[in-house]
Protein backbone atom coordinates (compact mmCIF):
# COMPACT_ATOMS: atom_id res chain seq x y z
CA UNK A 1 0.00 0.00 0.00
CA UNK A 2 1.20 3.63 -0.57
CA UNK A 3 2.10 5.81 1.72
CA UNK A 4 -0.58 9.03 2.23
CA UNK A 5 0.21 12.19 0.95
CA UNK A 6 0.23 15.03 3.26
CA UNK A 7 -2.80 17.55 3.59
CA UNK A 8 -2.22 20.32 2.29
CA UNK A 9 -3.03 22.05 6.16
CA UNK A 10 -0.39 19.66 7.18
CA UNK A 11 2.06 20.63 4.64
CA UNK A 12 1.28 24.54 5.33
CA UNK A 13 1.73 23.61 9.08
CA UNK A 14 5.35 22.22 8.10
CA UNK A 15 6.64 24.96 6.20
CA UNK A 16 6.11 22.84 3.00
CA UNK A 17 4.50 24.68 0.06
CA UNK A 18 2.67 23.04 -2.83
CA UNK A 19 2.97 23.79 -6.43
CA UNK A 20 -0.37 24.75 -6.26
CA UNK A 21 -0.73 27.36 -3.42
CA UNK A 22 2.26 29.05 -4.65
CA UNK A 23 0.48 29.69 -8.08
CA UNK A 24 -3.14 30.34 -6.56
CA UNK A 25 -0.89 32.75 -4.19
CA UNK A 26 0.48 34.82 -7.17
CA UNK A 27 -2.60 34.92 -9.19
CA UNK A 28 -3.94 36.39 -5.87
CA UNK A 29 -1.48 38.96 -5.59
CA UNK A 30 -1.67 40.21 -9.26
CA UNK A 31 -5.75 41.12 -8.98
CA UNK A 32 -4.87 42.80 -5.22
CA UNK A 33 -2.04 44.58 -7.46
CA UNK A 34 -4.54 45.95 -9.98
CA UNK A 35 -7.54 48.90 -9.14
CA UNK A 36 -10.48 49.38 -11.06
CA UNK A 37 -9.88 51.65 -14.11
CA UNK A 38 -6.26 50.24 -14.67
CA UNK A 39 -5.79 48.45 -18.03
CA UNK A 40 -5.04 44.54 -18.14
CA UNK A 41 -4.36 41.61 -20.78
CA UNK A 42 -5.37 38.26 -20.77
CA UNK A 43 -3.19 35.06 -20.81
CA UNK A 44 -3.02 33.99 -24.85
CA UNK A 45 -4.21 37.53 -25.81
CA UNK A 46 -2.94 38.39 -29.33
CA UNK A 47 -0.82 41.40 -29.98
CA UNK A 48 -2.80 43.28 -32.09
CA UNK A 49 -6.00 43.28 -29.47
CA UNK A 50 -5.69 46.64 -26.95
CA UNK A 51 -5.41 46.40 -23.25
CA UNK A 52 -8.89 45.60 -21.49
CA UNK A 53 -9.84 47.95 -18.94
CA UNK A 54 -10.50 46.67 -14.99
CA UNK A 55 -14.17 47.19 -13.94
CA UNK A 56 -13.81 44.96 -10.63
CA UNK A 57 -12.88 41.90 -9.10
CA UNK A 58 -14.60 39.65 -6.54
CA UNK A 59 -14.59 36.38 -5.33
CA UNK A 60 -11.81 34.93 -7.90
CA UNK A 61 -13.67 36.79 -11.01
CA UNK A 62 -13.08 40.21 -12.81
CA UNK A 63 -14.95 41.90 -15.04
CA UNK A 64 -13.04 43.73 -18.08
CA UNK A 65 -14.26 45.63 -21.22
CA UNK A 66 -13.07 47.47 -24.52
CA UNK A 67 -12.92 51.12 -24.92
CA UNK A 68 -14.62 50.60 -27.71
CA UNK A 69 -17.90 48.52 -26.58
CA UNK A 70 -20.70 50.25 -25.17
CA UNK A 71 -19.95 51.25 -21.59
CA UNK A 72 -22.71 48.58 -20.71
CA UNK A 73 -20.82 45.95 -22.10
CA UNK A 74 -18.60 43.96 -19.61
CA UNK A 75 -17.04 40.29 -19.97
CA UNK A 76 -16.34 38.19 -17.13
CA UNK A 77 -13.24 36.07 -16.64
CA UNK A 78 -11.36 34.37 -13.89
CA UNK A 79 -8.72 36.40 -12.57
CA UNK A 80 -6.05 33.87 -13.28
CA UNK A 81 -6.63 34.58 -16.89
CA UNK A 82 -4.81 38.35 -15.99
CA UNK A 83 -1.04 38.10 -16.75
CA UNK A 84 0.10 41.49 -17.42
CA UNK A 85 -0.39 45.11 -16.46
CA UNK A 86 -0.62 46.88 -19.72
Amino acid sequence: MAPRRASTAARAASGGSSRCSSLQQKASNVVQLLQPGSFVKLRNQPDDLPPFELIRCRGGRCWVRQQAWGALVQWEVEHRRLTAVA
